[in-house]
């Protein structure tokens, strides 16, 4: 009689199935379409809108200049204030009325130097976008995200984009 030794050799091997070339597909287009959100959400290109330094100055400059305020309340961590800034602040149009009409101010709200216009305004999230006369009398306000119709809408409202 033969005896047989089995070996490790002899085991059944396990053999890796590949995945459906469906599940493949999905999580390449999941990849590219989430690296493609990621960089529409944090993307901000560079803009030519003069903004002021601090509120102190932007209301001298605004009361010489007898022009209105944009007061702009922002975070680093802002993705709705980011889509604006690319889609308002970048946009060739909005910059040339902006620049010839009011004074821009933008304002972080983490920035300690910020606490208090952030509390004169009562501002407790952003994106918010106020415009106010040069003694910081509000003329308008928006809360949240705008779009550009919109932003030019409440620029002509103050008399600004039109004149």
């Amino acid at each position: 009689m033969k005896t047989t030794d089995k070996s490790s050799t002899d085991a059944p091997k396990a053999v890796k199935k590949k995945s459906h070339p469906f599940w493949q597909w999905f999580w390449l287009s999941f990849l590219v379409g989430s690296l493609a959100y990621a960089w529409y959400s944090f993307y901000v290109p560079a803009n030519d809108v003069v903004w002021a330094d601090d509120t102190v100055s932007a209301r001298e400059i605004a009361s010489e200049s007898d022009k209105n305020m944009l007061l702009f309340f922002t975070g680093e961590w802002c993705v709705p204030c980011r889509i604006m800034k690319r889609e308002i602040f970048a946009d060739k149009e909005v910059m040339k009325i902006v620049n010839a009409q009011v004074v821009p101010v933008m304002i972080d709200i983490d920035d300690p130097d910020a606490a208090e216009i952030v509390q004169q305004y009562q501002v407790g999230g952003t994106p918010i976008t106020i415009f106010t006369d040069p003694d910081g009398q509000v003329l308008d306000y928006a809360v949240g995200k705008i779009g550009k119709a919109k932003f030019l809408e409440m620029l002509d409202d103050l008399g600004g984009a039109g004149s």
